[in-house]
């Protein structure tokens, strides 16, 4: 990944906002509305969420959100432009949010994916994420999988 810059940024910035619309049009796509878990672009905007834009040239490409939470960090809002997939994008900003947790103390990384999503799946995995039982609130339905990863 070259030309690349990732930077804390507010969820409610254009570009971020656009990333964030095109993601939640995705879940739309592939999940019921039981399995949509995604974080309403307002309460992406709090003390507890990290989130971080990556651009080139100003124009955003892509997003992940930090959530510290008691005992972990949790994963939310990844997402990268399809024109933009295959750059290294994904894994820089993953490998960003990875060092930022690992900065606040989190010694594990939680992640609720779809199970229509199979490149995020296999992405997950090839980053050294394995499967794990639901956690925090959410409620299992047969269209989430849960993952964690020992950072």
């Amino acid at each position: 990944m070259t030309g690349h810059a990732i930077r804390r940024a507010d969820p409610r910035e254009p570009g971020a906002t656009a990333l964030l619309l095109a993601s939640q049009a995705i879940m739309h796509a592939t999940s019921p509305p039981e399995a949509r878990n995604y974080l309403p672009i307002e309460k992406l905007v709090a003390p507890d969420i990290h989130f971080f834009v990556a651009e080139c040239e100003a124009d955003a490409r892509g997003c992940i959100a930090l959530a510290i939470r008691d005992g972990y960090c949790e994963l939310k809002s990844m997402f990268v432009r399809e024109d933009v997939r295959g750059s290294g994008l994904a894994d820089a900003l993953l490998a960003h949010a990875e060092a930022e947790a690992r900065e606040v103390g989190c010694g594990t990384m939680r992640l609720e994916t779809g199970t229509g999503l199979k490149a995020a799946l296999r992405f997950y995995e090839r980053n050294g994420y394995r499967f794990c039982g639901s956690f925090d609130d959410y409620t299992p339905t047969p269209w989430s999988l849960y993952m964690e990863k020992a950072l």
